[in-house]
């Protein structure tokens, strides 16, 4: 029995020290997190504007009301397309003049090729902030209104009335005599016929 348990205390010492021996597992490397940008088209997978309209908007995100007009596509034209907005409402295409390189269509206005494929759903862009409007406090405003100073307008002055000139027609002439002198005449040549009558004899 002696000579049995050196061998096997000789194995087991010999396989504790291979254990110790044995080089430690390398640690697995971390996968690097992947970037969250848009994914890339789908193979083959192609939108055909239809529309009977010349063109159509290509938008910065799934709405009309929303995001602003980033291009146009003409009737016709055949680009790749990403996926779809949740209602399945608008399709994200490849634009390369838009931000990032993408835009939206109203599928509607579209045909996806080939027939029958689905499309993943995308989320939609950041909405983009309006402008800011600036305003005016109205105490402020209040204190720069300028009273406009009432300008007198000149009175008009009417000029002098002309009477017209009437022409009055008489029916007839009064002629008025000096009875006096037609007198003194009747007198004079009363006078000289008794003269003459005294000559005469």
């Amino acid at each position: 029995m002696t000579r049995f348990k050196f061998p096997l205390a000789l194995i087991f010492t010999i396989i504790v020290l291979l254990c110790g021996l044995s080089p430690a597992s390398s640690p697995r490397p971390a996968l690097a997190q992947q970037p969250t940008d848009t994914p890339p088209a789908q193979a083959d997978l192609f939108v055909t504007v239809i529309t009977t309209e010349p063109q159509i908007n290509v938008r910065l995100g799934p709405s009309s009301t929303i995001y602003p007009i980033v291009g146009v596509l003409p009737t016709g034209s055949t680009v790749p397309a990403f996926g779809r907005s949740q209602g399945g409402d608008w399709i994200q295409i490849e634009f390369p003049s838009a931000p990032g390189g993408r835009g939206w269509v109203y599928s509607p206005l579209v045909a996806v090729s080939p027939p029958g494929v689905t499309l993943r759903v995308i989320a939609p862009p950041p909405t983009p902030i309006p402008p800011a409007t600036s305003t005016i406090d109205p105490t402020l405003e209040a204190q720069f209104v300028i009273q406009p100073t009432a300008t007198r307008l000149p009175t008009y002055t009417p000029g002098p009335t002309r009477e017209p000139i009437r022409f009055e027609e008489s029916g007839r002439f009064s002629m008025s005599f000096p009875w006096a002198s037609i007198i003194i005449a009747f007198v004079v040549l009363g006078a000289i016929g008794f003269l003459l009558s005294s000559v005469r004899r």
